[in-house]
């Protein structure tokens, strides 16, 4: 029979992430109207169970009211963030006006493609620290994105604070941006990072070195960017060959980094026979060292969180018990940085959580039933599960879907999580001795030619389909893939022998 999962906190986790969405794209005063359309139907919710009878009507009207009212807090919030923002003084200062300003970076400095920009830009994510036009600084807060070409940026670290001239630009999009600032010269460093951001970058410095003596430049650019989503030396080419044949998520940090890294630990836990209270110890330990490794930035804590629910449902195989805690995550998450309910890396990582929890089960099951070794059939469960769900929202970003991407993921999957264990414990050793952790990472070569080979071969056949992008194209792929999840449904749907005859 198959296993019911717990979805009381679903509703909940969709009420606060809509509400988020709806009000920092809308603007604050929609948030305020849907606040107060939600504690009328809430009112009316609370009647309805005071006059039910039936116990199942007192148990969904009790769901569906703790989700309104988790919702209109959420709505709250974000009216008074997205009110903020929108009454900030640099939204009513002229485009183009020259600052002075000091930013505290949130994460490292990214590569934007050169051949958008004709030479080669970075974009830093930071926050507003102060401003001055004229003689006297403003004191503000709130988000900001850096453009620059100057030396001087790339070597920046989370939590550096830095004074630089800017010229003042409109955000690109609604997502709690205050502005967009372009830098007219090098950074001058105000105050150094903390201690655990230096040393984060100091074994991202060691790695890199380490990497670039024990491969070729291109297997080297690589190798951080799977590790611990270090691109910055990572070809256009190879990044653009990623794209095509959707694997862009292995060059992130994302839960699958994190799903590998503690599944590494509780499998060697048990093969030595370790008490499992010391396995949990060595689990967070290898957790928090990770995180340092990545940098604990917003995006990171979410693939810790994203790895560790995958983990629950994967290695302990409590489905039940995954789905609330990956709706509990998303909730805690969404009240922490409410910008990340317009982070597409975000809603991919939860979209996929989900079809690993939901749908991959099924399937693989199904599979297994016909023949199939586990093994594989979990594969292609999985692949096949987080490709149909995430589908809209690559289409609404990318405006194409790659017909290759399953088999593309199958063909890599295998060597990912050689990369990924190989390349943290390379890392380390590297900040130890430096030529221990160049043997250990030549050990990763054969598998990154794999993928290269992968990407390479697969997006040069060009098999994709190209679809309008933006709202348009995302609503239409949406409709496709609830049809094809329909079918699959139908297809995979156990038989059902209660009404066979008796023997």
């Amino acid at each position: 029979m198959p296993e019911v999962l717990d979805a009381r906190l679903v509703p909940a986790a969709v009420m606060c992430w809509g509400i988020t969405v709806v009000t920092v794209l809308a603007g604050w005063w929609v948030g305020v109207m849907v606040v107060g359309l939600l504690v009328g139907v809430a009112i009316g919710v609370g009647v309805w169970m005071v006059r039910g009878r039936r116990e199942r009507t007192r148990v969904m009207g009790m769901a569906l009211l703790a989700a309104m009212v988790v919702g209109i807090g959420f709505g709250i919030a974000a009216a008074w963030r997205e009110y903020r923002v929108a009454t900030h003084p640099l939204r009513t200062a002229a485009v183009g006006t020259s600052l002075t300003v000091t930013i505290v970076p949130s994460d490292d400095p990214k590569p934007l493609p050169a051949k958008s920009f004709g030479a080669r830009q970075w974009m830093v994510q930071a926050d507003l620290r102060e401003y001055r036009h004229g003689a006297v600084p403003v004191h503000a807060g709130g988000a900001v994105i850096v453009l620059a070409t100057q030396r001087g940026w790339p070597g920046l670290l989370p939590g550096q604070a830095v004074r630089f001239r800017a010229r003042l630009d409109r955000p690109w999009r609604r997502d709690l941006t205050v502005a967009v600032l372009r830098a007219q010269g090098p950074p001058v460093t105000v105050e150094r990072a903390p201690w655990w951001q230096r040393a984060a970058g100091s074994v991202r410095a060691h790695f890199a070195a380490a990497a670039a003596r024990a491969l070729p430049k291109t297997e080297a650019g690589l190798l951080p960017g799977l590790v611990d989503g270090d691109v910055s030396r990572l070809p256009d080419r190879v990044r653009a060959e990623f794209q095509q044949i959707e694997l862009s998520h292995l060059l992130a940090v994302s839960g699958t980094n994190v799903t590998i890294v503690l599944a590494a630990v509780m499998i060697s836990v048990r093969l030595l026979t370790i008490d499992p209270r010391v396995g949990a110890v060595l689990a967070a330990v290898a957790l928090i060292g990770f995180v340092v490794l990545a940098r604990p930035s917003p995006t990171v804590l979410r693939a810790a969180v994203m790895g560790g629910v995958a983990v629950l449902a994967v290695m302990l195989g409590r489905r039940k018990q995954a789905l609330p805690a990956l709706s509990g995550a998303t909730i805690g998450l969404l009240g922490w940085s409410p910008e990340l309910a317009l982070d597409i890396g975000f809603a991919l990582s939860v979209l996929a959580t989900i079809g690993l929890i939901v749908l991959a089960p099924r399937w693989s099951h199904w599979l297994e039933d016909r023949g199939w070794r586990r093994g594989p059939a979990e594969a292609v469960g999985v692949a096949t599960a987080a490709f149909l769900l995430t589908a809209p929202l690559i289409v609404a970003l990318t405006g194409h879907v790659g017909l290759l991407a399953i088999l593309a993921n199958l063909l890599v999957e295998p060597v990912i999580a050689p990369i990924t264990v190989v390349g943290a414990l390379g890392a380390l050793l590297s900040c130890v001795w430096l030529p221990a952790g160049v043997l250990v990472l030549r050990l990763t070569g054969p598998p990154l030619w794999w993928l290269l080979s992968v990407a390479e071969h697969g997006a040069a056949l060009g098999i994709s389909v190209d679809l309008p992008d933006g709202p348009r194209g995302g609503f239409a792929t949406a409709i496709v893939v609830a049809g094809l999840l329909i079918l699959l449904h139908r297809i995979t749907r156990p038989a059902d022998h209660s009404g066979a005859d008796p023997p």
